[in-house]
Order: structure tokens, then C-alpha cells, then sequence
């Protein structure tokens, strides 16, 4: 709609103005999606698993333990994602990798509105049934 008085144009009070995303909150909206498929035993390399675990801890410690092995790459209307999955033995890691992106990029375009443009997948692990999930925890101290 044009404004014939001034010339210029009006738009929608929605409109009016920028919203940005910052790239930690795509990364927790990707880790919990990616953690709701089932297979996926963990996001993170073994690394930053251990080192998370100690983290998670420590009072008052980092709880970043839902943006951990997920990396964003936010731009003003696309997004494109990395993640490091430790898959569960037994599943196909390509349905997993396939119902991971699914998930992912409903989750973070219906949220954010971004058109989420990849999500590349790093399979680095897989859990073994018998496997403890984490290190004893006399080990970690």
C-alpha cells in the first residue's frame, strides 16, 4: 500500500524492523531434534562427550550439553548446519542420517523460519549394547 500524501510506503507493523537468530539457538533447536530420532545415541565427538561430562558435574558448570557436536552457520534468511552423532549398533546409519536431517530442518525452518540450505552429518561412533555410556566416574575426578 502506498502512501500518496508522503510518497513512501507503509508496511505491516510485523514488518517493521530485523529479526536475528543467533547461531546457539538454531544449534539447540538442531540438538534436540536430532536427539528425538531414534538410533542417535549422542551428538558430540567422544572428546567433548568426556569433557562434557565432567563439565556437567562441576557445579555451575557449562550446560552446554545440548549444542554439544552441533555447529550453525546463521546467515539473515538461510542456515546450514553440522553435526557429530554417535549412532546406537544395529541401525542403518543412513536412515538415521536421513530421519536426522528430516527432523532437523523442520524443526529449525518451522522455529526460525530460515531455510536451513545442509546438514552434514558426522558419524563418529557407534554404541555398542554392552558399552558404558560415559567413563566411571573415579576416572573423570
Amino acid at each position: 500500500m502506498t502512501d500518496t500524501a508522503s510518497g513512501g510506503s507503509h508496511k505491516a507493523p510485523g514488518d517493521r524492523g530485523r529479526t536475528t537468530i543467533a547461531d546457539g539457538v538454531v544449534e539447540k533447536i538442531a540438538g534436540l531434534a536430532a536427539r528425538e530420532v531414534v538410533g542417535v545415541h549422542a551428538l558430540g565427538t567422544g572428546l567433548s562427550r568426556t569433557f562434557g561430562a565432567v563439565r556437567d558435574r562441576v557445579p555451575g558448570g557449562d550446560k552446554a550439553a545440548v549444542t554439544r557436536g552441533v555447529k550453525a552457520e546463521v546467515g539473515e534468511v538461510q542456515t546450514a548446519l553440522d553435526l557429530d552423532i554417535v549412532v546406537d549398533y544395529g541401525v542403518s546409519i543412513r536412515d538415521v542420517a536421513r530421519a536426522v536431517r528430516e527432523n532437523v530442518v523442520s524443526a529449525v525452518e518451522r522455529m526460525t523460519g530460515l531455510e536451513v540450505v545442509e546438514v552434514n552429518i558426522a558419524v563418529g561412533d557407534v554404541k555398542l549394547p554392552d558399552e558404558p555410556d560415559e567413563e566411571p566416574e573415579s576416572r573423570l575426578q
